[in-house]
């Protein structure tokens, strides 16, 4: 085979694959009640005690993850951002905790107004998307076994004007606690919590997706940023 045509085919035997591993539908549900492990009661007594407790508004926080693709054959493939707009959860603000959870089947893939906060300067097809969210949530997450993230906020450290959140993520089955910076804004009734973290997806036995070898993948390392409003709840 000429070489000309060796590259030809190999490029088209590329995107044959990548085509190949965008077709499966999505066939993950997002299930119907909270995780059982979710410590809904801990607030709810807190509210009858006549503490202070906030629940979050899904309406008005974001938990937004860029995904980077890697591989000698990267230009073949997209960079991602993978959002959640249904963030569920509640703050006990006194106790300097806060617990929150998402389910993996309702995260949105690629929308476009995140693709271009995110710098990204392409935008993939309706079919791309859906692959790459079964995918995700398929074969990455293997969100039918592990169908939730889970996040605790145990500790908050205030130092020279500068507040950094413990948070423990716990995630296919593994739960590792990552240092975010943040900036809070509260009065008695609302209040917001912003910043950024990075983690590995290794960290949390999650390996990460790749065709060809790892020619065309996805980077190990990921970016959150989150922006979480809360409401008090009345007595």
């Amino acid at each position: 085979m000429r070489p000309r045509l060796h590259r030809a085919a190999l490029a088209s035997a590329a995107l044959g694959l990548v085509l190949a591993g965008c077709a499966p539908l999505v066939r993950v549900q997002a299930p119907l009640a909270p995780p059982a492990e979710f410590p809904e009661g801990h607030y709810l007594e807190a509210l009858k005690q006549g503490r202070p407790v906030f629940r979050v508004d899904p309406s008005e926080s974001l938990v937004v993850i860029e995904v980077r693709r890697a591989g000698s054959l990267a230009r073949l493939g997209h960079d991602h951002v993978v959002a959640s707009h249904e963030v569920v959860g509640y703050v006990a603000r006194d106790e300097g905790r806060a617990d929150l959870y998402v389910a993996l089947a309702r995260l949105a893939v690629d929308e476009p107004e995140l693709r271009k906060e995110a710098g990204f300067d392409t935008q993939p097809t309706e079919a791309d998307i859906a692959g790459t969210r079964s995918n995700m949530l398929e074969k990455v997450l293997e969100a039918e076994k592990f169908p939730f993230a889970l996040i605790g906020v145990t500790a908050v450290n205030a130092r020279d004007g500068r507040t950094t959140l413990a948070v423990a993520i716990t995630l296919h089955g593994y739960t590792r606690t990552l240092q975010a910076p943040a900036e809070i804004e509260a009065d008695a009734e609302k209040m917001s919590v912003s910043g950024r973290l990075a983690f590995n997806q290794s960290d949390f036995g999650i390996t990460p997706y790749s065709l060809l070898g790892g020619a065309i993948a996805v980077r190990d390392g990921l970016e959150l940023r989150f922006r979480i409003r809360a409401r008090r709840l009345p007595q």
